[in-house]
């Protein structure tokens, strides 16, 4: 099964670029988008000329503000969307897909913002998100996909002194919210594959950040502990353009049927 994950920084505003093209070459099974910055029928507008997939959403109370959406071959058994908390279920933030022996989770976890005024709002979402997948994980294993919003470790982001603890993204806060999921049993993909290497997926527009390589890893495929055997590969795609983020790759010896 092959699964990739994009933060596509406008779902409309991508598909006038090379997104088809993109996702012929990805040839995921399933595909989780991030930041589709659209309401519902305004996504399954943008992906109609989209074939072989089926297409479930879930879009903010805020007109043109984050909102995901999940393309699969695949039909799942149930699909679900937010997580149960009125707080955190304004902004179109998750999907959760129910297969046959997995969830798949699609997630754009919110940034705590220039200015770290929602700093404290991210601890409480990722302490809730954490309970939330360990509940599913009481039935089935989870697979985990999406802009995490945080750079793990000094090796996830080009320039980790002049942002520890200064900027959205590389807060101890938000590292411990990570840590906490890895301290759950959860796996990294990415650093499971490769343990070493350096490879950013998301890059600032400014001062020519993604041409210098000056970008960070913060977004990620993960899985309960139970899965990590069946994990065989994993990638940063670096090369696909189109928005600010490149997608995230994981493939997984298990099946969606």
């Amino acid at each position: 099964m092959r699964v990739v994950s994009w933060n596509v920084n406008g779902i409309r505003a991508v598909m006038k670029k090379e997104f088809p093209q993109s996702l012929a070459q990805l040839k995921p099974n399933i595909l989780c988008l991030q930041e589709t910055k659209a309401q519902d029928e305004q996504v399954l507008e943008a992906l109609a000329n989209i074939s072989g997939y089926e297409i479930y959403t879930n879009s903010a109370v805020k007109k043109g503000y984050s909102g995901t959406a999940i393309l699969t071959q695949t039909m799942p058994l149930n699909v679900y969307t937010d997580i149960g908390i009125d707080e955190h279920d304004q902004e179109g933030r998750v999907i959760n897909a129910e297969f046959q022996d997995f969830f798949l989770i699609n997630v754009y976890t919110p940034n705590s913002g220039s200015e770290l005024k929602r700093l404290g709002y991210r601890q409480k979402w990722d302490a809730a998100f954490l309970v939330f997948l360990k509940e599913l994980e009481k039935n089935k294993p989870v697979v985990v996909c999406g802009d995490l919003n945080v750079a793990h470790t000094e090796i996830d982001l080009a320039r980790p002194k002049e942002n520890y603890n200064k900027a959205a993204g590389y807060m101890q806060e938000e590292i411990d919210g990570f840590e906490n999921l890895m301290s759950a049993g959860f796996i990294d993909s990415f650093r499971h594959v490769c343990p070493k290497k350096i490879k950013y997926s998301w890059w600032s527009y400014r001062a020519g950040a993604r041409a210098r390589n000056v970008g960070w890893r913060i977004d990620y495929c993960l899985t309960s502990g139970k899965l990590r055997s069946n994990i065989k590969h994993a990638d940063i795609l670096d090369g696909v353009m189109g928005s600010d983020h490149c997608p995230v790759l994981m493939e997984l010896d298990i099946s969606a049927e």
